[in-house]
C-alpha cells in the first residue's frame, strides 16, 4: 500500500505503555490465543470478558514493553489508514446527505478501559459503541502475519477498515437495531444476526479498499492480502484450527467464504446499496 508521505489522523488517542484499568485476564497462552481467534473483529468484546477469569492490577501502571522503532512504524501506517478511511466515508456520508462522525482510534499496550468494559489485548482489535472508538494493539499486527499467516500492509489496513464498517453501522443506526433484535431472539438467532452484521463490515471495508484503488494507494498484491487476512479469521477455519470440528450454529462472524465474498463484493462495486446482509437469503 502506497501510504508514506500522506496525512496521519488527528483522532488517535495513544495510550501505549499504560494500562488500561483494574481487570486483566488470566487463562495464560492457550487462552489468549482462543480469545485471538473467536473475538478477532468483534463489535463488542464486554459479554465474553464477564466469562473468562480475571485478576486485578493496579490502574494507571506502566508496561514492560518498550515501544521501538518498528511499533512506530506501526503506528503511522494505522494513522495514515484510519486518515484514509476519514476522507472515504466523510465523502460518502456527505453525497447521502449527512454528516460522517470520525470515531477515534485507541492504541494500547496489553489491556486498556473502554465504555464497553476492560479488555486484554487477547480480545483482538474491536470497536466500542459506547464511546465511538477502535481500540488496536499493535502487537496484534505481528500475531496477523505469524499466527493467522495474513502478512502483508493491505492485511493490516482491513483490519482497520473493519472495524472503521462497524463504526460506520453505528452511525446509520443498523448496530442499534441489530442488538434490540438479538434480544429478542434465540442463541442460534442472534449468532445468524452477528454473522450478517460482521459481514456487512467486511463489505463496508471492502468499500473503502475501493476507493482507496481509485486513489492509486494499492499496490499489485493487496487486494491478496486483504481476502487472505478475511479468509485467516472465518468462523470455519477459526473452529477447525482451534476444536478440529465445526459448530455452524455457534458461528458469529461468517465462513471464510462469506468474509472474501462480501469484502470482494465491496471492493469490486463500491456501492452501499449492495450491503444488505440482513435482506438476502444466501451469504
Amino acid at each position: 500500500m502506497r501510504w508514506r508521505g500522506r496525512r496521519e489522523s488527528a483522532n488517535v488517542e495513544d495510550r501505549r505503555g499504560m494500562s488500561g484499568g483494574k481487570i486483566a485476564i488470566g487463562g495464560g497462552l492457550g487462552g489468549i490465543v482462543l480469545l485471538i481467534l473467536a473475538l478477532l473483529f468483534g463489535v463488542d468484546p464486554n459479554q465474553l470478558l464477564e466469562q473468562l477469569p480475571q485478576s486485578e492490577t493496579q490502574p494507571g501502571t506502566t508496561t514492560s514493553r518498550p515501544i521501538n522503532p518498528e511499533e512506530e512504524e506501526l503506528r503511522k501506517f494505522s494513522s495514515v489508514v484510519l486518515a484514509e478511511t476519514e476522507d472515504v466515508w466523510n465523502e460518502i456520508f456527505r453525497q447521502m446527505g449527512g454528516q460522517y462522525r470520525k470515531p477515534t482510534l485507541v492504541l494500547f499496550t496489553d489491556q486498556v478501559q473502554s465504555a464497553c468494559g476492560n479488555a486484554s489485548a487477547a480480545v483482538g482489535p474491536f470497536y466500542c459503541p459506547g464511546d465511538e472508538k477502535l481500540y488496536l494493539d499493535l502487537a496484534f499486527f505481528r500475531e496477523l502475519h505469524s499466527r493467522f499467516r495474513a502478512p502483508g500492509d493491505f492485511a493490516q489496513a482491513y483490519v482497520i477498515a473493519h472495524e472503521v464498517g462497524h463504526h460506520v453501522q453505528q452511525l446509520l443506526g443498523t448496530s442499534a437495531r441489530v442488538s434490540a433484535l438479538q434480544r429478542q431472539t434465540s442463541r442460534g438467532q442472534a449468532n445468524e444476526l452477528s454473522v450478517r452484521l460482521e459481514l456487512q463490515a467486511d463489505f463496508l471495508a471492502g468499500v473503502w479498499a475501493y476507493h482507496a484503488q481509485r486513489k492509486g494507494l494499492l499496490e499489485a498484491g493487496d487486494l491478496e492480502e486483504a481476502l487472505n487476512a478475511a479468509s485467516a479469521v472465518g468462523d470455519d477455519n477459526i473452529q477447525k484450527q482451534s476444536q478440529g470440528y465445526l459448530v455452524p450454529d455457534s458461528f458469529t462472524h461468517g465462513t471464510s467464504v462469506q468474509r472474501i465474498r462480501w469484502f470482494r463484493k465491496g471492493f469490486e462495486t463500491g456501492d452501499l446499496r449492495q450491503s444488505d446482509t440482513f435482506g438476502t437469503r444466501s451469504l
